[in-house]
């Protein structure tokens, strides 16, 4: 259950919307907005592609275990991203969430890259990744949103979908990598 409920395209949605909702302090609602067009990219249409796969058996379920098949997805993923990024550039969408986007493509090809030899935890890199962003964005009391990041851990073990080096290194990999990202833009390139 923790990891359906906790899984990447709703730490994803959750991200962009906070993010949307703090760079348009004069227009909460269009900042939501921008974050729910960005969500649809980053989050929305993958899942749809990952259902369309599951239920025509091109992969087990939606965790994508297979290291080919989650290539696959991953290659989908940077495609779909990358078209949310540059609309979100043409339509002047607020910098601070076409840079998370930017930096989504860095890192599902950082995490592509580890897939090719080694099952590393996506969820556990996205949960990380966005808990540090959002402690960053909102303030150190986020970072208990790591528990969840445990959680979700515990949860992947639970499941026998990865071991304790892989659930370790997807989390730390998550929050350097969104850290380092975060802070050399100056916050995405905020607006």
């Amino acid at each position: 259950m923790c990891t359906y409920l906790l899984e990447p395209k709703n730490w994803l949605a959750v991200t962009l919307l906070a993010l949307g909702w703090r760079a348009s302090p004069a227009d909460r609602a269009e900042g939501i907005g921008w974050g729910l067009l960005a969500a649809l990219f980053a989050a929305v249409i993958p899942t749809l592609f990952i259902a369309y796969g599951v239920q025509h058996g091109r992969w087990a379920d939606r965790n994508v275990g297979a290291r080919k098949a989650r290539l696959v997805v991953l290659a989908f993923i940077t495609a779909s991203v990358a078209v949310g990024w540059g609309l979100l550039v043409v339509l002047r969408a607020p910098r601070v969430l076409a840079g998370y986007l930017a930096f989504m493509l860095g890192s599902v090809a950082l995490l592509a890259l580890v897939t090719t030899v080694w099952k590393i935890s996506i969820h556990c890199a996205v949960a990380a990744g966005s808990v540090t962003v959002l402690a960053y964005a909102f303030g150190p009391p986020v970072l208990a949103g790591f528990a969840l990041v445990g959680a979700v851990g515990w949860s992947r073990m639970a499941m026998n979908d990865h071991t304790t080096g892989q659930v370790v290194a997807g989390a730390a990999l998550g929050a350097l990598v969104a850290a380092i990202a975060y802070k050399t833009t100056g916050g995405f390139v905020r607006a």
